[in-house]
């Protein structure tokens, strides 16, 4: 393939028509005009000998080709975008870049308020997108930190890539306030018995504690799986499930919902909420400030949201 042949723009062209699968929308999207798109769709059929987008009734929807190029081009425009952002130098208080990071609810809740304040008094132009982690997403996060700038994930999930721990927590049972059988301790017998609400539920994507307790050979009923830890305690509640949780997010939750926390009764391996990045970022100014941003907005967190 030779690039100097292709033109950026059919990129984005691209892009455009992949997401809003419509001419129409893609147009307004880009701020062209309709008949132009129209000629970029055109010339990117001809391209793939693929029709790309067909008409079914009176919508468009993608060939099984163009699905299979919708990540992968936007993946290309993130790139791309990057690249064109990048400079020898970066100034917070007149930038006006974008960052996006991989995190879960559970994080956004703790750091969110104090990222929010530090943006808005150090970097007013700049634009920080925060998108939920998935346990795929997860498994291959090397290639995915080359698409957006940072993950913010608990240790024991990721190896082998620079980090920078931002705060730690304990881990403690949920269950329902008028559980009919947990009492203010809860035994391993009983987890073992109770059904479960799991997160992310994936070989490699259990919390620790439950990750343990396979270990010690118990074979966990997994009823419920909801992959939003502030959403566990809806499924808790007027019934006899249990559940694991970060304990800082407790006395938040059980001022919306009849909950209760029990110790969990083994040694639970702690909580390190870690910031990660690709070692292509370790000296890019922009990424250098923004590390140095969640890092604070950590800090200032940790006296709002004691642990334990």
């Amino acid at each position: 393939m030779n690039l100097a042949n292709l033109n950026l723009n059919l990129l984005t062209a691209l892009d455009a028509l992949l997401r809003e699968q419509s001419v129409t929308n893609a147009a307004a999207r880009l701020g062209l005009s309709q008949p132009a798109l129209s000629a970029s769709l055109a010339r990117l059929r001809r391209y793939f000998d693929d029709p790309l987008l067909i008409r079914v009734g009176n919508n468009y929807e993608l060939t099984p080709f163009a699905e299979q190029l919708r990540e992968r081009t936007g993946a290309a425009v993130s790139t791309v975008e990057r690249v064109f952002d990048v400079g020898p130098t970066f100034e917070p208080s007149t930038s006006t870049r974008s960052f996006s990071v991989l995190v879960a609810d559970y994080a956004v809740n703790v750091l969110g308020a104090e990222v929010s304040r530090l943006l808005a008094a150090r970097a007013p132009g700049v634009r920080l997108e925060f998108h939920p982690h998935t346990p795929q997403l997860v498994e291959r996060a090397e290639s995915v930190l080359r698409e957006v700038d940072a993950l913010i994930l608990p240790r024991g999930f990721v190896s082998n890539l620079p980090h920078r721990d931002l705060f730690t927590d304990t881990w403690v049972c949920l269950v329902a306030e008028d559980h009919p059988t947990v009492g203010a301790t809860v035994s391993l017998d009983e987890l073992a018995q109770l059904p479960w609400v799991a997160s992310f539920r994936s070989s490699s994507a259990f919390t620790p504690p439950m990750r343990q307790l396979e270990n010690l050979g118990l074979d966990l009923k997994v009823q419920l799986v909801v992959e939003n830890f502030l959403a566990i305690p809806q499924f808790l509640v007027g019934t006899n499930r249990v559940a694991v949780i970060q304990s800082r997010l407790v006395p938040q939750l059980q001022r919306s919902h009849r909950v209760r926390a029990v110790p969990c009764p083994f040694e639970v391996i702690p909580l390190v909420e870690a910031l990660w990045w690709h070692p292509i970022q370790q000296t890019e100014p922009g990424h250098v400030w923004l590390r140095s941003l969640l890092v604070d907005a950590a800090e200032r967190a940790a006296s709002r949201f004691p642990s334990g």
